[in-house]
């Protein structure tokens, strides 16, 4: 008994306390979350109360020792609330946190490096790309131990499970492809393209009927037909040209596409304008209906709230999905601002994750 409630005052202390009479929605913040720089956001996991403005609650250590003295930039970031599982991933490492005690149950590292991982539904596997190698490893949640390898030679980078488990997509910088891997045999059954060059930042839809990437030298983005495997249309956005020398990172104007959960919208980013383009997506192709400007920085990274009241781009804004408008800004515990493209929402009830969202913009229709 003595140790019963023992555990039970470390998880109440270690996570952010939610309101008994019901749930709280809270947002997962790792960092550095943009390359390296530790000058927006520091080192480790920030939690934020949504649904009080956004303030801030608390940092959960970082599970990562600084192998040399360099810190490592953060790649992804993929939750399992069922299973009460956070994963963070590096260029090196894959680190699995137990969300009661928000202490890391084990960090591994992985042949070729990680980059931005995806979780499987039930939480069981992980498919997490090498660092822009020819593979994907295929992680058991709960140990880390590799289940399997895919190669698609493809320089391994982005990757998103579909809304039913039963599909993973993996998109390469060197690839005009997206491969579809069946999670069943973890073997590539399909690819859905081409694209116009290698595919960037890209998302699904809950049906997986439609795929929406982002290319390099596009301001847009373009559309896949998942069942057919066919390009459907290139959406540029009208009106804003864009000059590479202007972008800062990432060599790609627009890098970072979501759609709303309800996919009424899709909403890509533009580094060179500093702003964010949201298209109606109950046409197609879809029609540009509004650009949200800007105040921080250049955007390389966009999702939303399992509800979709909130967009998050990289920059650290919050801006109201309905409005359009920036309604508050991401701080640290100093009031300093944060900027990261791996963020996501778990949501808690009675001392307890019940659900979470996802570091892409996924579709949730």
């Amino acid at each position: 008994m003595r140790m019963l409630a023992s555990f039970a005052l470390t998880a109440f202390a270690a996570m952010p306390a939610p309101a008994q009479e019901g749930e709280k929605r809270y947002l997962y913040v790792a960092s550095p979350g943009v390359r390296n720089y530790v000058e927006w956001g520091g080192k480790g996991i920030l939690v934020y109360d949504i649904d009080a403005g956004h303030r801030f609650v608390r940092r959960i250590p970082s599970p990562f020792d600084d192998l040399g003295g360099e810190v490592e930039n953060v790649k992804g970031i993929a939750a399992c609330a069922a299973m009460k599982r956070l994963y963070v991933s590096t260029i090196r490492r894959l680190a699995c946190i137990d969300l009661l005690t928000e202490k890391a149950l084990w960090v591994k590292p992985y042949e070729g490096g990680c980059d931005r991982m995806a979780i499987a539904p039930d939480g069981k596997t992980l498919y997490v790309p090498s660092l822009e190698k020819d593979h994907w490893h295929v992680v058991d949640g709960a140990s880390g131990d590799v289940l399997a390898r895919l190669d698609p030679k493809s320089a391994a980078h982005n990757t998103v499970y579909g809304s039913d488990g039963k599909s993973c997509y993996l998109a390469g910088l060197s690839s005009p492809l997206l491969s579809v891997a069946d999670t069943s045999t973890h073997k590539v059954v399909k690819t859905v393209g081409p694209f116009s060059t290698g595919i960037r930042p890209f998302t699904v839809d809950a049906a997986q009927s439609r795929c929406y990437v982002t290319v390099n030298d596009l301001v847009g983005f373009e559309i896949g037909d998942i069942r057919t495997g066919k390009k459907l249309h290139r959406v540029e956005v009208p009106g804003y040209s864009f000059d590479m020398a202007n972008v800062k990172r990432h060599a790609c104007p627009s890098h970072g596409v979501g759609l709303t959960p309800d996919e009424k919208e899709v909403w890509v980013v533009d580094a060179c304008n500093q702003a964010l383009h949201v298209f109606d997506n109950t046409v197609m192709p879809p029609k540009c209906a509004a650009t949200v400007k800007l105040e921080v920085d250049q955007p390389g990274w966009i999702t939303f709230t399992i509800r979709g009241d909130f967009a998050y781009p990289s920059t650290g804004e919050v801006i109201d999905a309905k409005s359009r408008k920036i309604v508050a800004w991401l701080k640290d515990e100093n009031g300093k601002q944060v900027q990261s493209e791996k963020v996501l929402e778990i949501d808690w009830s009675a001392l307890v994750p019940v659900r979470n969202g996802d570091q892409f913009g996924v579709g949730r229709k």
